[in-house]
Formats: C-alpha cells, structure tokens, sequence
C-alpha cells in the first residue's frame, strides 16, 4: 500500500507529488505537509490494528508514517518513542487541577524529543540512498541524528552554535558524527546547513524544513491519543469528556505543528473524537511565535533571543505559521515565561522524580502562569510535554538549586548540619 501521495504547501496549499520536491514550496517557501491516502489507510486499518502491536515504540504508528518498515531491529533507531506518562498528584493538588499528567520525552535514546523526528528521517534517507544526512542544532536534533544514524551506519554532520551546553556537543562527538562548531547563532548555522547540503548533495534533517521531521514528531500525538483513551474509561464505559489540554514548549515551532499534524491525521481518519486544546510555551526571550500568535497574524518577526532555554532560543522560527496555526485552531494559546520561571520549574519537578532541562521544564512554566492567569479550570485535564533530560545542561540545572554543602568527614559535622 502506498500511503505517502505527496506534498501541500501550508501557505499557498499547491500540492506536489513525492518526486517533485524535497524541502519547502518553490513557490513561496512555505512548509510542506505531507499527504497521505486516508482512505486506503481506513480502508486497511482500525485503530485496533495500531493499538493492539506489540512492537513498544513510535514504529508501532508506521501505517501512519510516509516511510516503509526501517529495520534496524534492536537498535536505538527502532526503540524511538513510546515514552511514559507519569501522573503528578501531588503537583495537581498544588495547582487546584483534578488531573495532571507529564509526558516525559527524556527517556529517549539520546535524551530529548528529538529522536522522534530523527529516527523518520533517517528511515527516509535510507529510502532515498542518502549518503549523507546535515542538520543545524543547539545540541538536541543534532545529538538525536547522531546517534540515530551511528545505529544504522548512516554518514551525519552536524553544525551547531559554539555556545551550545557541552553535555550535548559531547554526545555529538561520542555517537561519531563530524561536528562543526559555528561562531555565531542557530540560525546562522541553519542557514551555513542549507548551503552546506546544496553545494555537497547532502541530505538536510533541519527542523522545520525537512517535511519528514514533522512526521516523526506527530507521533507524541499518536501516543498520547491511545494513552488518553484509556484513562477515560472505567469500567469500560467513557467517564471523563473534557479534552485533554497539551502544554508544549516551543522555540522552532516544529514539535507544536508536528503534534497538531498528529492529531489532525486521526480526525481525518475518523479515530479522534474531539481536538485536544494546544497550548504553546515560549521564553520571554525568544517569542516570535508567541508575539505574532497574540498580534493575530501569520507573520513571524524576528526577534534577537536570548534565554537559558537553548533548545527553544530562535531569532526566526522556521515553523512560525504552523506553530500559530496549531494553538489557534485547537482553541489554545500562547503562554510567555521567563528564565527565572523556567529554572523554577525545574528544580520542581526535580522533587517529582524528573530532571528537565531547561526547554522541557518550560511547559511546566507555562501551565503554572495558565492557572494563575485562568485560562486552566479546575477540571481540565492537562498533560505536559518534558521534551529533553535535565543531563543535556547540567550548568543550568545548578542555577536552580542550591550549592550542596562541604563538610569534614565526621558524625559532629553532620549533627552541626542537619
């Protein structure tokens, strides 16, 4: 069955087939969905077909990916996904909310999110003989490509900021990619990746314009679709109607419009009943989106970021329109935290048994500045997206606790301490 048809423009909505383009529109250079044939999907599969695999990963979703069967069986590429959702009734209580849920995405093979992403596109250079795949990153999508093509033997540069944590240059170098440390921003390196893979015939993963990134991130959306059936029910009859609320942290604005394509695919297929409401987080810093989602307008304006956020800190997201659209048209919002808050809610999750970085912990942020505010009630349910492991910037995680204390090696200086 051949699920994959081709491309639509998100601006100008022109459609192309497979072969015809690569990135982005020619036309206008607006990001392109990929369309796939809901009915021979329908036509083949029942939710059950999907729900029922055994296979614990986002490759359990694969009738729903425009990519074939990736092999790679026992490898990190082939256990992307699948990450648990942890409840936190304490911080529900806190918060005066009846339900909270976390999705913790550190526990991906290389630790944050974009693993998602990464496994599918790596899968789709395979596909397309790619010798070798490029991407522009802070630290994370490159990190998530490196060790996603080292499981398969695919050849990976990364180019990324010289300002980008260690912890995550380090894993780049360990899983074997060519590392190039930029002296300027993400966005020059974006920029340097494009022009690298057009003069060297490489293969370009960059966020927010490959089109296949997306579909590797709709699959948190996949996920927490049959994880949200199921808590709904007791006793085999649905008890709980509210939509779920989703908070996302958002830099790019590729994971939001990845989740929205997520569950805009099972509406279309007929396997959602009602839209979640998505709610995007940005740092005060870095709030293209946020500004121009608040200005009720599609044009992204630069901004100068600067935030202890580095996964989410973007002068121009290259996923801007679609990340406004996916608030937006799910009745959601846009959320501004600032660093202080951020570091915050680390060190409160910390306390429930979860290490967020910084960009991760900013969804936590944003659900507390929603409560305060009253855009959350009592009654929503709500799930937070924790998109990188606290590991990836140990430097920020130190600002949000206090120094352990020195001590001499004796019982009195314990007794004196505590």
């Amino acid at each position: 069955m051949t699920k994959f048809t081709g491309y639509r423009c998100s601006l100008c909505n022109t459609e192309y087939l497979p072969g015809q383009v690569t990135y982005t529109c020619p036309k206008d250079g607006g990001n392109l969905d990929i369309v796939l044939d809901f009915d021979a999907i329908r036509q083949k599969f029942q939710p059950e077909d999907l729900t029922s695999r055994a296979e614990d990963s986002l490759w359990r979703y694969l009738p729903l990916l425009p990519v074939s069967d990736p092999g790679g069986l026992g490898t990190p590429l082939r256990v992307a996904g699948w990450t648990p959702v942890f409840a936190l009734p304490r911080l529900a209580k806190k918060l005066g909310l009846e339900h909270l849920w976390l999705k913790d995405e550190s526990r991906n093979p290389t630790g944050s999110f974009k693993d998602r992403a990464s496994a599918v596109v790596v899968s789709r250079a395979r596909e397309i003989g790619a010798k070798v795949v490029v991407t522009a990153s802070t630290g994370n999508a490159g990190a998530a490509l490196a060790g996603m093509s080292a499981a398969v033997g695919q050849k990976a540069v990364i180019f990324a900021p010289k300002s980008a944590p260690p912890a995550k240059v380090a894993q780049l170098l360990v899983y074997g990619a060519k590392v190039i440390l930029v002296d300027g921003s993400y966005d020059d390196a974006f920029n340097l990746t494009i022009k690298a893979a057009e003069e060297f015939n490489w293969y370009c993963r960059n966020t927010g314009y490959n089109p296949f990134t997306a579909e590797g991130k709709k699959t948190a959306a996949l996920e927490i679709w049959e994880w949200d059936k199921g808590w709904r029910m007791e006793n085999g009859e649905m008890v709980h109607h509210i939509p779920l609320t989703v908070f996302v942290p958002v830099g790019d604005g590729n994971i939001i419009s990845g989740i929205h394509k997520g569950f805009k695919d099972l509406m279309a297929l007929g396997w959602l009943d009602k839209m979640p409401r998505i709610m995007g987080v940005q740092a005060e810093g870095s709030a293209a989106i946020a500004n121009a989602f608040h200005a009720k307008t599609e044009k992204i304006i630069p901004v100068s970021a600067k935030t202890i956020a580095d996964s989410i800190s973007v002068d121009l997201p290259r996923d801007g329109v679609r990340a406004v659209r996916a608030a937006r048209d799910t009745g959601g919002t846009y959320i501004q935290v600032n660093d202080a808050e951020i570091l915050q809610a680390i060190a409160i999750l910390g306390l429930m048994g979860i290490f967020a970085e910084p960009a991760g912990a900013t969804a936590y942020a944003g659900l507390v500045r929603a409560v305060e505010q009253g855009i959350i009630q009592a009654e929503d349910p709500v799930l937070v997206l924790n998109t990188g492991s606290g590991l990836k910037d140990v430097r920020a995680a130190m600002q949000a606790v206090a120094e352990a204390p020195i001590i001499e090696p004796t019982l009195e200086a314990v007794k004196r301490l505590i």
